[in-house]
């Protein structure tokens, strides 16, 4: 494991080739398993074609949001990903495959975007859980509980980002070593955005 990576992924953490093909074997009996699995490492996936977009618009990991990459939404199923906004058919198709490639290689990084929802929802059930604390424990009186709730919003946002990023690693993605891309559809959703779908399959 690189310096990069162990940095990244604390506790010695390494993804393993077969972890989700292991799971499965052992109890693959409870139903909706293998679809949770399958969310999880096509999440990564959209994650990770979305930081290989990025960069092919000049971005960085610092620096995600620079060109079209920054106007881009997806969406996470079983059977592949929705990535909403304009961008070229081609250059998605290369950059799904180069971001499969690179994270089955170890570039484990990818599967984590600052962008996604699961940092929005873990920031705001830190922010509700703070801010219910702090009006247990500051006294009753208005200005008292302004306070409190002024700093637990101030620590909500210090410390979120980096939950946030801690749940996307361990909970709502997985590094997709049993996904295979099958094809990319063009179409628009409701509201005419341009919509690719990502289809995968999964393999054993």
């Amino acid at each position: 494991m690189t310096t990069a990576q162990t940095q990244a992924f604390p506790f010695d953490f390494a993804p393993q080739a077969t972890q989700d093909t292991d799971l499965l074997r052992q109890i693959g009996f409870l139903p909706g398993l293998k679809e949770i699995l399958l969310i999880r490492q096509v999440h990564a996936l959209e994650h990770a074609t979305v930081w290989v977009l990025s960069e092919m618009a000049g971005g960085t990991r610092s620096n995600p949001n620079v060109g079209l990459a920054g106007l881009l939404g997806g969406m996470s199923t079983d059977q592949g990903f929705y990535l909403y906004g304009t961008v070229n058919t081609a250059d998605l198709q290369r950059a799904v495959h180069t971001a499969l490639q690179r994270m089955v290689q170890g570039d484990w990084d990818l599967a984590v975007h600052p962008n996604c929802g699961t940092n929005l929802s873990v920031g705001m059930m830190v922010t509700a859980g703070l801010a219910l604390g702090s009006t247990l424990l500051f006294p009753k009186g208005p200005i008292a509980q302004l306070i409190g709730f002024g700093m637990a919003a101030t620590v909500a946002s210090q410390i979120a980002p980096d939950l946030g990023s801690l749940a996307q690693r361990f909970v709502t993605t997985s590094i997709p070593f049993n996904l295979a891309i099958d094809n990319i559809t063009t179409s628009r959703d409701q509201w005419g955005r341009p919509t690719h779908f990502v289809r995968v399959h999964w393999k054993d």
